[in-house]
């Protein structure tokens, strides 16, 4: 005979969690400020203009500012309900610049070789926000490490993804998720 003393009916309370809840969700999502989405955006604000990128670093890596562009406007268009304009009068306007590249640095050594080396890449965001007339400035910076036995263009080849991924996932949330 089965010891059923340990079982617990759930059906009940989550009924109830889910009638206290879906009202909850849908208000909250009614009121305009807040999103289940990425990303917070005022009901004002509709239309973005996005800069392309410039690659000011020390070393310039061709490919890394056109795919950063692209990425970037893929993800705002994709994830946001802002439209793209090329007006200089568009709610909010980016501008980024990317100022490091710099695969120099030696992070793991064994044998008193180098087995880990890092490349840094640093954006330098601007952010206009015509409505409020306001500008926000920020830098995202990320680190890739790679082994020391490759050499930087096929190190290159094997980060580019991670690199424009994570550096645009840095820059959306910094405009709009408010971290």
């Amino acid at each position: 005979m089965k010891n059923n003393k340990f079982l617990i009916d759930y059906s009940l309370p989550n009924k109830r969690l889910v009638y206290i809840l879906l009202p909850l969700i849908v208000l909250l999502s009614g009121c305009g400020i807040y999103s289940f989405r990425d990303a917070i955006i005022p009901d004002n604000v509709k239309t973005v203009k996005i800069g392309f990128i410039e690659n000011k670093a020390r070393y310039v890596n061709p490919q890394l500012a056109p795919l950063l562009t692209d990425k970037l406007l893929q993800k705002i268009i994709g994830q946001t309900k802002l439209t793209r304009t090329n007006s200089d009068d568009a709610h909010y306007q980016i501008f980024a610049t990317i100022t490091n590249y710099d695969p120099t640095q030696t992070v793991g050594v064994s044998a008193q070789q180098a087995t880990t080396n890092r490349l840094t890449v640093t954006v330098h965001v601007l952010l206009k926000k015509t409505l409020d007339n306001k500008e926000l400035e920020f830098d995202v910076s990320r680190n890739f490490d790679f082994s020391a036995n490759l050499s930087l263009n096929q190190a290159e080849g094997q980060l580019m993804d991670d690199i424009v991924r994570n550096i645009t996932d840095d820059i959306f949330n910094q405009i709009f998720s408010n971290w």
